[in-house]
């Protein structure tokens, strides 16, 4: 689906963290250049958490910051969404030296691709139809910069 071009960064973000998502769960296929062992997923996942997630979290945030108000439905969905992100942090956290790392990841894999899903599927689509072109132009310079 074809993005506003104010959200396409962060849409185009969203990339890794499916392939992310699906490298974590239990059975997951192969990936080229992608670790296999329950390790090196761990250690992929650390990387791409600290490197990708942890920022990207923190641009979507200033983002609803400035859509704050707009429309009920919209404020439910942005505080559904920091508090899948508050979740999310506190999994990435603990992920190092657990009992049952292959489940652990799984659980992780499941609600990152959850998440993103909700805001590709549900998020985008009603930022675009419920705000101006003015906001629309603060979130591409929020994007931007």
């Amino acid at each position: 689906m074809k993005r506003h071009s104010s959200l396409a960064p962060l849409s185009r973000q969203h990339h890794g963290g499916l392939i992310l998502s699906q490298l974590l769960k239990r059975n997951a296929p192969g990936y080229k250049l992608l670790p296999a062992d329950t390790e090196g997923k761990i250690l992929y996942a650390i990387r791409f958490y600290n490197s990708d997630l942890l920022p990207h979290f923190e641009i979507e945030e200033k983002v609803f910051e400035t859509l704050t108000g707009i429309d009920n439905c919209l404020d439910k969905i942005m505080k559904e969404l920091v508090e899948d992100h508050v979740e999310l942090r506190k999994y990435f956290t603990h992920i190092v030296g657990l009992e049952d790392a292959v489940s652990y990841l799984d659980t992780i894999g499941h609600l990152l691709e959850k998440h993103i899903r909700k805001e590709d599927r549900e998020l985008f689509p009603m930022i675009e139809s419920l705000v101006d072109k003015t906001r629309m132009d603060t979130i591409a310079q929020l994007l931007n910069h």
